[in-house]
């Protein structure tokens, strides 16, 4: 699942037409574009939101909204507690800032305070009924707390309120495969791909094919993340292990091969890919890949007995 950021830029485009502008007008400041701007970096946000606030150049909701803008940018940094502290600060400016409510919400979901959280993201829709985003992450929270039905009924309104939130989609779709629905999860997955293509839908969407048997698509699924995002490991190891499953031994080994290029931190690509080479007949590879994932998890029942079988046998 994921829980979306908000950022200030467009609920306080109104506010720069305001009659008596703060001490540096916001069009003209480049630190309160920086501060506001979609792309920019966490990094970078936080280092513009802070001049901002230290020159007091802004105030009344636009200083809220640099608070909240530099909340969002420590959040992502994983700064939590200096983010929190910050939203804090400009929900104290503006208490009826559904945006501030929204992100200290994603912080406390964060530090897994779900009933914070969901707090927040109340007040948010309290405060503005048709905010997608909320429903989004209130979902989400709900998903956590093991609530299928209340997070199945929030991101309902998500996508009722942002029919091109392509999260919320996803965010659905998976509810839906925990429900054990694979025909609502896979239509949904397919709506998100097409608003959104991403590694985590094609992942997702493929996972609910491998479940469903439906071996083909489910490589496919995980093929096209590959594509996305050929330098992370998870299209290469789902796929690798489709491929196994259809007895291509070979291609399955190829993409574990790129998957541990990527990860080698992953205990079951070297435990699937050392079962692999043993169907190969590769022996000596094959007890090397076991002996690597038994350094990880020790207490790898497949590797342990393979392993065993190896040297019993010699």
């Amino acid at each position: 699942m994921r829980i979306l950021a908000c950022l200030t830029a467009a609920l306080l485009g109104a506010a720069l037409t305001l009659p008596n502008p703060p001490q540096a007008a916001a069009a003209d400041d480049p630190s309160w574009q920086t501060c506001i701007g979609s792309a920019t970096a966490p990094g970078d946000r936080v280092t513009a939101c802070t001049a901002v606030i230290d020159g007091k150049t802004q105030t009344g909701r636009h200083l809220a909204g640099a608070y909240c803008n530099r909340g969002h940018g420590l959040t992502e940094k994983r700064e939590l507690d200096a983010a929190l502290a910050d939203l804090n600060e400009a929900i104290k400016l503006d208490p009826a800032f559904a945006c501030a409510y929204t992100n200290r919400g994603r912080v406390y979901a964060f530090k897994q305070d779900l009933d914070h959280a969901i707090a927040d993201y109340d007040e948010a829709i309290r405060i503005d009924p048709g905010f997608a985003m909320a429903y989004n992450n209130r979902g989400d929270a709900w998903l956590n707390k093991g609530d299928l039905d209340r997070a199945l009924a929030d991101l309902n309104l998500a996508i009722k309120y942002g029919p091109q939130l392509s999260t919320a989609y996803g965010n659905r779709g998976f509810v839906y495969y925990r429900k054990h629905d694979a025909a609502h999860a896979i239509a949904d997955f397919t709506t998100e791909i097409k608003l959104d293509p991403n590694v985590l839908a094609y992942i997702n969407r493929g996972n609910v094919y491998r479940d469903a048997e439906q071996l083909d698509r489910a490589a496919a699924d995980y093929g096209e993340a590959a594509k996305l995002a050929p330098t992370d490991a998870r299209g290469w190891r789902n796929r690798g292990l489709i491929r196994l499953f259809q007895n291509d031994i070979k291609g399955g080994i190829a993409d574990y091969d790129k998957a541990l290029q990527y990860d080698p931190a992953d205990v079951y690509s070297w435990n699937n890919r050392g079962q692999a080479k043993l169907r190969l007949g590769d022996k000596k590879g094959a007890a090397a890949d076991f002996r690597k994932a038994l350094e990880m998890q020790p207490d790898l029942k497949t590797a342990k007995e393979a392993l065993a079988r190896l040297d019993g046998a010699r």
